[in-house]
């Protein structure tokens, strides 16, 4: 199946989303039509009485006056389904972003990797609101567009064969035409969503390696390539806008020509005298408007290919599998100690890259154990592991003797304490993000965390204090002081698990040796897991794991690797770099 069917039948499978309402939008525009073909005969009634029949506007009076509720209630109802209409595509993006939104926490670190940042943002938000005009406008017409014409076509088909035979002929050309034209189209457009999407990606990828940039002086280069990237989506807007006015005119044009040839047969007819002019005036008013659903179509239609691009980036992130637990799961029974038994682990990212094979490795209770290695040797995807952010292949980890497959997943969260290499801070005080999560803050033990983790010295020298605002940058924060904040994070939570990613990786000396000391208080009666980057952290460790290429080739104390002149110790030669 093409992409482009695949991305309809997503978009179809969002349907029910909209409800009833799509319905209710139908039945008015169709009244709509209806109160338009009543208005348009006693438009030619009148006209008719008046101008053939010597009849008065005082003698049409009656006809007169029922004319302007006639156009009210028309206004009304078309007002009426114009909310409901937006009603229908408000609705349904805010439903499938609070799916999306749903689906990307279930998914996970790991799985999210998989799709840059910058492509979820612009899934969430320009490829959401892409989809606005095709539920709102898009699908209603459709049945507008037949209903409508249809019902022109059952009243004049009594009066005048022959117009609702050039109605009938000419009808399917402009969908057709539509078609034809819009496929050329789709195919833009979808170049057009894609470059958007990859615009966006590089445009993030520069302002997150901003500072990189300006320290190696490259950032105006860099500033350079981005203009010239908006510069070829702003021209091929432009191709995208180009095939949307011709298809524009090649329906007017037959919409136009359409008409003409009804007025020229009426025109003929009455001049033979075979029609009389009621009836001929009557088609002629209802003529452009069996048309106009036709033509409005074509404006539709063009929401519909904005909304087949991005319904494309959109099911390829819904298509994603969340990790998943065993058929049953249970929640881990309360307790104060944390043992963690790793046996026989293998995983993979897909066919071919083997990350981890037969990993076999135990942190017990009170223990200080490290893992080191040389990059991309599986610690990161060892720790996702263990977190729970996805399931391996092969082998069990077991938590005080319950497999993780089969614990909750929120539940097993709650009793660990993750400290990542580049913590990321909310935009708010400082107390906001030491007791992130909590329901309650407890203003004495976030004095107590931070002291612990030796960061109440800078944030009292703050000029509010724990009340101080800091960006989701860090902003004004250096980067040991966010660190600090990040253990402090670990200190509120109290978990029996503590799992630190490099915690000291690029901190200048001072900043190392304050969160050195802090790191050894969070290991007091509990179970700390660190992945080890500095000498230091890796010295005091109960139990060493050396990984390499996806496998454990060393493990033990910091005395006995060092004395087996193996990896580990060609990387005590400096400082131990994962």
């Amino acid at each position: 199946m093409s992409d482009d069917l695949l991305s309809s039948k997503w978009l179809k499978e969002q349907h029910a989303l909209a409800g009833n309402l799509p319905r209710r939008v139908v039945i008015l525009n169709v009244f709509s039509g209806w109160l338009l073909i009543l208005q348009s005969g006693l438009m030619a009634w009148i006209v008719n009485a008046v101008v053939f029949e010597a009849a008065t506007l005082g003698d049409q009076m009656v006809w007169i006056l029922l004319l302007p509720p006639i156009f009210l209630l028309r206004g009304v109802v078309n007002q009426q389904a114009e909310r409901l209409s937006f009603r229908i595509g408000s609705q349904v993006r805010s439903q499938l972003r609070l799916e999306l939104f749903d689906h990307l926490q279930q998914l996970g670190p790991m799985r999210l990797s998989q799709s840059g940042s910058a492509e979820i943002s612009h899934a969430m938000i320009e490829g959401i609101d892409a989809l606005h005009d095709y539920y709102a406008k898009y699908l209603p017409h459709l049945s507008v567009m037949t209903l409508i014409p249809i019902s022109i076509l059952i009243v004049v088909l009594p009066l005048d064969w022959v117009s609702a035979l050039v109605f009938l002929v000419t009808a399917p050309l402009i969908p057709f035409f539509m078609i034809v034209i819009g496929k050329g189209a789709e195919r833009v457009n979808q170049r057009q969503w894609q470059k958007l999407a990859r615009l966006g990606a590089y445009f993030l990828d520069v302002l997150r390696g901003l500072p990189t940039l300006k320290t190696l002086n490259l950032s105006r280069q860099e500033a350079k390539l981005v203009a010239r990237m908006s510069d070829d989506y702003r021209r091929s807007t432009l191709t995208v806008l180009k095939v949307a006015f011709l298809s524009s005119l090649v329906l007017e044009f037959l919409s136009t020509v359409s008409i003409a040839m009804v007025a020229v047969f009426i025109g003929f007819r009455l001049m033979w005298g075979e029609m009389f002019f009621l009836q001929g005036f009557f088609i002629l008013l209802l003529a452009p408007e069996f048309y106009l659903p036709l033509r409005s179509m074509g404006v539709h239609y063009h929401a519909r290919l904005q909304a087949v691009a991005a319904a494309g980036q959109l099911a390829d992130l819904m298509e994603l599998e969340p990790v998943k637990n065993q058929s049953t799961t249970q929640e881990l029974p309360e307790s104060p100690h944390i043992t963690v038994e790793v046996s026989n682990l293998s995983y993979r990212y897909d066919a071919n890259a083997l990350a981890l094979d037969g990993i076999n490795l135990s942190i017990g209770f009170g223990e200080k154990v490290a893992l080191v290695g040389p990059s991309g040797s599986g610690k990161s995807t060892l720790i996702n592991l263990l977190l729970g952010f996805d399931r391996p292949q092969s082998g069990e980890i077991l938590v005080n003797g319950i497999d993780l497959a089969t614990i909750d997943g929120e539940d097993w969260l709650r009793q660990v304490a993750w400290v990542p290499q580049n913590p990321r801070l909310i935009h708010g005080s400082v107390i906001d993000n030491i007791a992130l999560g909590a329901e309650v803050v407890d203003l004495p033990r976030v004095r107590q965390a931070a002291h612990l983790a030796r960061a109440d010295r800078f944030i009292d020298q703050l000029k509010a204090g724990y009340e101080t605002q800091v960006g989701e940058g860090g902003q004004p924060l250096s980067g040991g002081e966010v660190q600090r904040l990040a253990l402090a994070r670990a200190f509120y939570k109290d978990a029996p698990l503590i799992i630190l990613d490099e915690p000291t990786a690029s901190l200048d000396a001072e900043s190392e040796a304050a969160i050195q000391l802090a790191i050894e208080d969070l290991g007091i009666n509990r179970s700390l897991l660190v992945v080890a980057h500095r000498l230091q952290t890796v010295r005091n460790a109960s139990r060493i794991y050396v990984l390499k290429q996806g496998r454990l080739v060393e493990q033990g104390s910091h005395e006995q690797l060092e004395s087996q002149k193996g990896i580990y110790a060609e990387m005590l030669q400096g400082v131990v770099h994962a």
